[in-house]
């Protein structure tokens, strides 16, 4: 099994917030690695995965970092390949970090989702993938018919929920 993405954090210590894009990538079955590099660090090893990760068959590459927040900047500096952002709240409530990956300068986007939303990194990295890929693109309609279906059985389960001046 060959990886279609990689996770790729500025220290392990991002794992808890990193895994959750890694579950979604589990939950639809779609290969992926995991690393820690870091663009202070151990910024030549971060080229190296950067400009070889098209040639190895990446499709996405998922970047959480905190604090400085540059990993992701990084690596789309040196790629072609989209980069998805995750700020990490690290520090600052992870603001730093949000503005960091998101300000990126004209010509590296970095598509960026919420402070610690790993799992919409990993629910983004699957729709891009759906692009080429119908038997994923299906996965996902699946996966967005379960969300409907628990808001729906939330509100059934409101309805229930008394007070003396509710009126639903």
């Amino acid at each position: 099994m060959e990886p279609k993405v990689s996770i790729i954090m500025g220290s392990t210590s991002d794992l808890g917030v990193m895994e959750a894009a890694a579950k979604i990538l589990d939950e639809f079955q779609i290969p992926f690695e995991i690393n820690a590099l870091s663009a202070h660090r151990t910024p030549a090893e971060v080229e190296v995965f950067a400009k070889g990760a098209k040639d190895r068959g990446i499709k996405v590459i998922i970047a959480g970092a905190g604090m400085a927040a540059h990993l992701p900047g990084v690596i789309a500096a040196m790629t072609t390949l989209p980069v998805i952002g995750v700020p990490i709240r690290a520090s600052l409530d992870g603001l730093d970090a949000l503005l960091a990956i998101a300000q990126m300068p004209p010509g590296i986007p970095v598509a960026t989702v919420a402070i610690n939303g790993a799992q919409n990194a990993g629910i983004l990295a699957a729709q891009m993938i759906s692009l080429g890929d119908a038997e994923m693109a299906e996965k996902l309609v699946e996966f967005k018919e379960t969300l409907k279906t628990k808001i729906v059985k939330a509100n059934q389960d409101l309805s229930e929920v008394k007070f003396k001046f509710k009126t639903n």
